[in-house]
Protein backbone atom coordinates (compact mmCIF):
# COMPACT_ATOMS: atom_id res chain seq x y z
CA UNK A 1 0.00 0.00 0.00
CA UNK A 2 1.38 3.72 -0.46
CA UNK A 3 1.06 6.36 1.57
CA UNK A 4 2.42 9.90 1.23
CA UNK A 5 2.93 12.15 4.57
CA UNK A 6 3.67 15.74 3.64
CA UNK A 7 5.44 18.34 6.05
CA UNK A 8 7.08 21.87 6.63
CA UNK A 9 4.31 23.48 6.17
CA UNK A 10 3.22 27.05 8.02
CA UNK A 11 3.60 30.43 8.10
CA UNK A 12 6.67 32.91 6.23
CA UNK A 13 6.30 36.58 4.98
CA UNK A 14 6.10 37.28 1.58
CA UNK A 15 10.02 36.91 0.34
CA UNK A 16 10.47 33.74 2.78
CA UNK A 17 11.10 30.52 2.02
CA UNK A 18 9.78 27.08 3.11
CA UNK A 19 11.10 23.20 1.78
CA UNK A 20 8.41 20.45 2.05
CA UNK A 21 9.03 17.37 2.42
CA UNK A 22 6.82 14.24 0.56
CA UNK A 23 7.57 11.18 2.31
CA UNK A 24 6.79 8.19 0.31
CA UNK A 25 6.50 4.32 1.62
CA UNK A 26 5.04 1.12 -0.78
CA UNK A 27 6.29 2.47 -4.04
CA UNK A 28 8.24 -0.03 -5.89
CA UNK A 29 8.41 0.79 -9.58
CA UNK A 30 10.63 2.72 -11.53
CA UNK A 31 8.21 4.52 -13.69
CA UNK A 32 6.50 6.83 -11.04
CA UNK A 33 5.57 10.19 -11.36
CA UNK A 34 5.52 12.01 -7.78
CA UNK A 35 3.28 16.04 -7.91
CA UNK A 36 3.06 18.38 -5.65
CA UNK A 37 -0.65 20.40 -6.03
CA UNK A 38 -1.85 23.04 -4.20
CA UNK A 39 -5.70 24.12 -3.87
CA UNK A 40 -6.46 27.38 -2.03
CA UNK A 41 -9.34 28.34 -0.81
CA UNK A 42 -12.12 28.53 -2.95
CA UNK A 43 -10.13 27.42 -5.86
CA UNK A 44 -9.61 24.19 -7.57
CA UNK A 45 -6.63 22.27 -7.40
CA UNK A 46 -3.59 23.56 -9.63
CA UNK A 47 0.06 21.34 -10.42
CA UNK A 48 2.85 22.99 -9.25
CA UNK A 49 5.73 20.31 -10.07
CA UNK A 50 6.64 16.96 -10.93
CA UNK A 51 9.35 14.39 -10.70
CA UNK A 52 10.22 11.02 -12.13
CA UNK A 53 12.78 7.98 -10.55
CA UNK A 54 15.08 9.53 -13.30
CA UNK A 55 15.06 13.12 -11.30
CA UNK A 56 13.39 14.95 -14.79
CA UNK A 57 11.19 17.81 -13.43
CA UNK A 58 8.60 20.20 -14.74
CA UNK A 59 6.95 23.07 -12.98
CA UNK A 60 4.26 25.32 -13.24
CA UNK A 61 4.62 29.02 -14.94
CA UNK A 62 3.57 30.91 -12.00
CA UNK A 63 6.54 28.73 -9.27
CA UNK A 64 9.46 28.81 -11.89
CA UNK A 65 12.62 30.29 -11.08
CA UNK A 66 11.16 30.33 -7.09
CA UNK A 67 10.22 26.40 -6.45
CA UNK A 68 12.57 23.59 -6.97
CA UNK A 69 11.33 19.65 -6.71
CA UNK A 70 13.75 17.27 -5.62
CA UNK A 71 13.73 13.54 -4.50
CA UNK A 72 16.43 11.80 -2.35
CA UNK A 73 15.50 8.26 -3.41
CA UNK A 74 17.89 6.53 -0.50
CA UNK A 75 15.35 8.13 1.95
CA UNK A 76 12.28 7.86 0.08
CA UNK A 77 11.67 11.17 0.00
CA UNK A 78 10.12 14.27 -2.67
CA UNK A 79 10.85 17.85 -1.24
CA UNK A 80 9.75 20.87 -2.88
CA UNK A 81 11.72 23.87 -2.06
CA UNK A 82 9.60 27.41 -2.02
CA UNK A 83 11.62 30.66 -2.57
CA UNK A 84 10.08 34.13 -3.08
CA UNK A 85 7.29 33.33 -1.41
CA UNK A 86 4.21 35.52 -2.07
CA UNK A 87 0.75 35.65 -0.68
CA UNK A 88 -0.57 34.20 -3.77
CA UNK A 89 1.46 31.15 -2.76
CA UNK A 90 -1.12 30.61 0.47
CA UNK A 91 -2.41 27.05 -0.03
CA UNK A 92 -2.44 23.64 1.52
CA UNK A 93 0.03 21.57 -0.58
CA UNK A 94 -0.65 18.12 -1.04
CA UNK A 95 2.11 15.08 -3.22
CA UNK A 96 0.48 12.73 -4.87
CA UNK A 97 1.73 9.76 -7.33
CA UNK A 98 1.25 7.84 -10.03
CA UNK A 99 2.65 4.76 -8.91
CA UNK A 100 3.01 3.32 -13.01
CA UNK A 101 3.05 5.84 -15.04
CA UNK A 102 1.27 4.41 -18.31
CA UNK A 103 3.16 3.48 -21.85
CA UNK A 104 3.52 7.22 -23.66
CA UNK A 105 2.09 8.70 -20.70
CA UNK A 106 4.36 11.83 -19.53
CA UNK A 107 4.97 12.80 -16.18
CA UNK A 108 4.53 16.31 -16.35
CA UNK A 109 2.01 19.52 -15.02
CA UNK A 110 -0.64 18.70 -17.33
CA UNK A 111 -1.16 15.46 -15.90
CA UNK A 112 -4.58 16.31 -13.62
CA UNK A 113 -4.77 15.53 -10.63
CA UNK A 114 -7.87 12.37 -11.66
CA UNK A 115 -4.93 10.68 -12.76
CA UNK A 116 -2.53 10.49 -9.78
CA UNK A 117 -3.33 6.95 -7.10
CA UNK A 118 -2.50 8.31 -4.18
CA UNK A 119 -2.37 11.49 -2.26
CA UNK A 120 -0.80 12.92 1.38
CA UNK A 121 -2.71 14.91 3.82
CA UNK A 122 -1.71 17.89 2.81
CA UNK A 123 0.35 20.68 4.53
CA UNK A 124 -0.57 24.04 5.14
CA UNK A 125 1.28 27.10 3.66
CA UNK A 126 0.28 31.11 4.48
CA UNK A 127 2.48 33.64 3.21
CA UNK A 128 1.62 37.29 4.58
CA UNK A 129 2.24 40.15 3.06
Amino acid sequence: QVQLVESGGGSVQAGGSLRLSCAATGITSSRYCIGWFRQAPGKEREGVATITKAGQTTAADSVKGRFTISQDNAKNTAYLQMNSLKPEDTAMYYCAVVPWLAYLTTCSIRLRPDQYNYWGQGTQVTVSS
